[in-house]
């Protein structure tokens, strides 16, 4: 039995370990990273895509020859504005610039041009690149929200497993899954939300946040999961379907249509 649990414990964590790495690297707000060749030389690059608290963005671009130099292009997210092109400083190996602090939930659009004599070219070689700006949020709440929400996918996954085996009692679980997540998802998650973007909530029916609005989802699942159980019931069905809801939720990335500041209406 001692093995049996530990093996399913050990599964819980890495199918979480997977979809959390997965999540993260997929969303909208990791780093774009890249390399270009240029000059007769390997530019590497990585360039953010969210940045929090009150001061401007510092745009790096390492390993440089003094021959080459940039320019900072950048322009307000979905406006019809033109491009605002800042000179990069030199600093050492690196080239350097600023994007200009943007109020919560406000984007930016930029990209970097490199000079050196009659060549040119731009990095990202593509799209430009997407900077979301938000408020600080302070480390108490955002590690605790991390906690809780890591613990309820892991508490999910094993009350899943549970759920599949005809003479394991998955209830448990599925109790601890709906605290944790209550707690992560539907108490510190506004908390970290008002502190970035000034609202405790934009999903259904404040807006279109998919972030809230799938914590949602996910915890109405593992309610009726929970209700499904009463009266020593196992609810083996429910419980499998709450840990794939879950799974899924935790699948999608990370800030995919979240806040966003329209220019438009300031």
């Amino acid at each position: 039995m001692f093995r049996q649990n530990w093996q399913r414990w050990a599964v819980a964590i890495v199918v979480f370990a997977i979809s959390a790495v997965y999540q993260r690297m997929t969303g909208p707000t990791y780093p774009i990273h890249g390399k270009v060749n240029f000059a007769g030389e390997t530019v590497s690059y990585r360039l953010e895509r969210t940045h929090g608290g009150t001061d401007d963005h510092r745009v790096t671009l390492d390993g440089t020859r003094p021959s080459v130099s940039g320019v900072l292009s950048y322009k307000r997210f979905k406006t019809n504005e033109g491009w605002t092109e800042v000179p990069m400083q030199r600093e050492g190996t690196a080239l350097a610039a600023s994007l200009p602090h943007q109020p919560p939930a406000g984007k930016l659009q930029y990209r970097i041009q490199l000079h050196a004599g009659d060549q040119t070219t731009t990095i990202p070689p593509g799209d430009p690149v997407v900077m979301r700006f938000k408020g600080a949020v302070p480390t108490f709440f955002m590690a605790t929200h991390i906690l809780f929400m890591s613990l309820a996918m892991i508490f999910s996954n094993r009350a899943g497993l549970e759920a599949l085996s005809r003479h394991s009692r998955p209830r448990p679980f599925v109790l601890w899954t709906i605290i944790s997540l209550f707690a992560g998802g539907l108490l510190l998650g506004p908390v970290v939300q008002k502190y970035a973007f000034g609202n405790w909530w934009t999903g259904v029916p404040f807006g279109h946040d998919l972030t809230d609005n799938k914590t949602a989802i996910a915890f109405v699942f593992w309610l009726a999961a929970f209700l499904a159980g009463r009266k020593g019931r196992r609810a083996r069905g429910w419980v499998v379907l709450a840990a794939v809801v879950m799974l899924g939720v935790y699948l999608i990335p990370h800030s995919v249509l979240g806040s966003e500041l329209d220019f438009s209406k300031m």
